[in-house]
């Protein structure tokens, strides 16, 4: 269902609360969601009372990058206070690795900065370096993130040449599939715990196999019991 026919719906209150399920469209940050979201129902008669303007309160309850698409659960009114309920929940995602070669970000953003021997890497090489990240394990966040450091955006620190180092973090990943293999690409479905950066898998991944790699897709296909396929489009 479209967004926009949705928020016609009678019963919805936004001011007590609701939770929307969004699937978010590549290059669109979290944020223009929310925003998007905002400004689609500052208006709404639920932001009423007594003659009274309410603040149209609206939050999102996980990142994803911009060059990712999928599950974002955008909360409402009083429902923003719940955001942390959904963000410690696991992650399923999908999507492909690049395999030989890196960019500084680890994902499309930016451009290959390296490229590494691709020719000794089997599909039985694959498989069996991909069963070796199951399990919790720690993790180094990519700089190009959302990471609040010294009140700044680790991204923004990055972006303006800055060094950033971001100290390691306890994740979990709880099962990691190869989907298809079809060089220099490969296709997977990851299940994870909440703070896991796939494109630190990627990056990881690639040396693993003595090469390099970064995350040429990615779709968040659900967080907890909330499924992509139960999302409203924008």
């Amino acid at each position: 269902m479209l967004f926009s026919e949705f928020i016609l719906k009678p019963d919805l209150d936004f001011a007590a609360g609701e939770v929307l399920l969004i699937d978010k469209p590549l290059t669109w940050t979290s944020f223009n969601v929310v925003n998007k979201i905002r400004h689609s129902i500052k208006n709404h008669p639920t932001f009423t009372r007594d003659g009274v303007k309410l603040k149209a309160k609206v939050g999102h309850a996980g990142t994803l990058d911009p060059l990712a698409t999928g599950l974002l659960i955008i909360c409402t009114g009083k429902k923003t206070k719940e955001i942390d309920s959904y963000q410690g929940q696991e992650k399923e995602y999908t999507g492909t690795f690049y395999i030989g070669a890196t960019t500084p970000c680890f994902d499309k953003e930016k451009e290959i900065d390296f490229t590494f021997p691709t020719e000794h890497i089997t599909e039985t090489l694959i498989r069996e370096t991909a069963q070796q990240f199951v399990g919790v394990q720690q993790q180094t966040p990519p700089v190009f993130s959302a990471i609040w450091v010294d009140g700044k955006r680790s991204y923004d620190l990055a972006r303006a040449g800055e060094e950033v180092e971001l100290k390691s973090r306890e994740i979990e990943i709880k099962s990691f599939e190869i989907e298809q293999i079809s060089m220099p690409e490969i296709s997977f479905r990851i299940v994870c715990s909440k703070g896991t950066y796939i494109r630190s898998i990627a990056r990881d991944f690639g040396l693993a196999l003595n090469s390099g790699a970064h995350l040429s897709s990615l779709r968040r296909e659900r967080i907890g019991i909330f499924d992509v396929k139960d999302a409203l489009s924008l």
